[in-house]
This record gives structure tokens, C-alpha cells and sequence, in this order.
């Protein structure tokens, strides 16, 4: 019933029809954005973290949506191009996951007193619970893995539901690396990696039959998951600062699982290594580079 409802008002039948879709989006977006530049005015009136976390959550959510624009105007993007999209995705949080979350955890735990096998034990420990909790987040939630290359509407939902639970970690370390020197990187890197995830999710649902408009939509709204997650990120960190080795490492955990479960699996799903491994690098590179001139 909702993929008929979408359907019908997505896919208007004639050109006055298509204006009233465009118009209703046109104003709903117009909304969105003045509501989005009220809520970044207000963001002055916080404390550091809690802006850092804020101001990170919302541009992590807008690259979901910047990356699912071309849908709107692109006919086809080869599975190769899908591929190499995915593969970057996974280089990037790789790196993020090392070079933001992982090395200043272990410097923040040494910080606090640990010596350095104490760090790196705590450190070890916190990666292990962050994986572990998105292992029993795995098993509860409903989503696929379809090996032949095909996808079904329900598939393709469980895929977009899959993108949208990972954005939680994503978000996590947006807030706990709010309260770290490397708090920017992690937020910037994030945000890059999720453009081409955006284009991702609106493409699976175009394949599927669904409308342009109504793949934007959606996978704009699957980014909206990140800003909610880093401002509770950033307020369980600031709660204690002991905290704060705990969750950077916890959130690299997190982010670890989802890349090797998830976003590597997708990114080879049709037979595209090659092109998959090659973003992986770029992404990999690109984010090294990044945490080094933001840090």
C-alpha cells in the first residue's frame, strides 16, 4: 500500500500534475532549509562539544542528501561506478576509523594515566564492545544480503534500512570526536563518505520502480539518523570524560563492522572487485590525508 501511495503521488499522470509534485517539494525543501539555517543560528548557544556534535550531525545528513541529487537528473549509473562509490565509502571509514577514532582514543586513555599496554587494553576492549553491539544489532534487526545481484522491493527496503541503522555509529562518532582534537576530521570525513552512500540508497530504489523524487526523499530522510545520534554521542561523553577513550574506540568498533559487513559485501555484490578495491585506496588515502591537514 505506502509503494502505491508513493507511486501515485511521485508519478503524476499529467504535466499540471508533475508541476503540483515539484511545487509541493519545492516548499517542503524551502521549509526544511529554513528550519535547518534556525536551528544552525541557535547552535552559537552551546557549549563546544555539543556544537561540534550538532554542526557535524547536520552536514553529515545534507552530503545524504547532496549525494542522492543526481538520481534526480542522471538516467543509469553503471554497477562498476556503484562499485567504486561503495569502495570509497569503506576507505574512508577505514581510515576514519584508525586515524580519528582508534590512535586518539589510545592518546586520550594515556592522557588520563593508562600507561601504554593499559591504553592500548582499554582501547582493544572498547573496539571489541563497539563491534559487538552492532553484531547484536545485526541479529535483531531485519535487512539482506542478496548474493545473486538481485533485489526485490522488500530487499531493497531492508537495504535502505540497513544504510540507515549504520548511520547511528556514524553519528556516535561524529559526538564522541566532538570533545577530541580530531573532532573535525571525523565529521568531514564522515560527511564525504556519506555523498556517495546517498546516490546509493536513491539508486536501489529507482532499480526497484520507484520515482526520482520519492528515492531523494528517502535517502535524504536516511540521513537524519546521524545528527540525532551525534548530539546523544556528544552527551554521553561530556557526562564524564573517562568516557571519552571508551566511546572513540567503541565508535571505530562500530564502524569497522559495518564496512566489512555491510559496504564491502555491497561493493563486490555484482562483480566489480576490481573497481570496489580501487575506491577503497582512494577513500583510504584521501582520508589519511585529510585527518593529517585538519588535525
Amino acid at each position: 500500500m505506502v509503494a502505491k501511495v508513493a507511486r501515485l503521488h511521485f508519478q503524476p499522470a499529467s504535466a499540471a500534475g508533475a508541476l503540483r509534485a515539484i511545487s509541493g517539494w519545492l516548499i517542503a525543501l524551502t521549509g526544511l532549509a529554513l528550519l535547518v539555517a534556525q536551528l544552525v543560528s541557535g547552535i552559537e548557544h552551546l557549549d563546544g562539544p555539543m556544537s561540534g556534535a550538532v554542526s557535524g550531525g547536520a552536514m553529515a545528513a545534507a552530503a545524504t542528501a547532496l549525494g542522492a541529487v543526481p538520481v534526480l537528473v542522471m538516467r543509469r549509473i553503471s554497477a562498476g561506478v556503484q562499485g567504486m562509490l561503495l569502495g570509497f565509502s569503506a576507505g574512508v571509514m577505514l581510515a576514519a576509523s584508525v586515524f580519528s577514532l582508534l590512535l586518539p582514543a589510545f592518546d586520550a586513555a594515556q592522557t588520563q594515566g593508562a600507561s601504554s599496554n593499559g591504553a592500548a587494553l582499554l582501547v582493544a576492549i572498547g573496539l571489541g564492545a563497539g563491534a559487538a553491539l552492532l553484531l547484536a544489532m545485526d541479529r535483531a534487526l531485519p535487512h539482506t544480503h542478496a548474493p545473486d545481484g538481485s533485489r526485490t522491493g522488500t530487499a531493497v527496503w531492508l537495504f535502505v534500512f540497513a544504510i540507515a541503522v549504520h548511520n547511528i555509529p556514524e553519528g556516535l562518532a561524529i559526538g564522541v570526536a566532538s570533545g577530541s582534537i580530531g573532532g573535525n576530521a571525523v565529521a568531514t570525513g564522515i560527511s564525504l563518505q556519506n555523498v556517495p552512500e546517498g546516490l546509493i540508497v536513491a539508486i536501489a530504489l529507482v532499480t526497484a520502480g520507484y520515482s526520482r523524487l520519492f528515492a531523494f526523499a528517502v535517502a535524504t530522510v536516511s540521513g537524519l539518523m546521524e545528527p540525532i545520534a551525534a548530539v546523544f554521542g556528544s552527551m554521553m561523553v561530556s557526562t564524564s570524560t573517562a568516557l571519552l577513550p571508551w566511546g572513540l574506540a567503541g565508535a571505530a568498533g562500530a564502524m569497522l563492522f559495518v564496512v566489512s559487513h555491510e559496504i564491502i559485501p555491497e561493493s563486490h555484490r555484482r562483480g566489480h572487485e576490481t573497481l570496489a578495491t580501487s575506491g577503497l585506496i582512494v577513500g583510504f588515502v584521501a582520508m589519511m590525508l585529510m585527518d593529517t591537514l585538519l588535525g
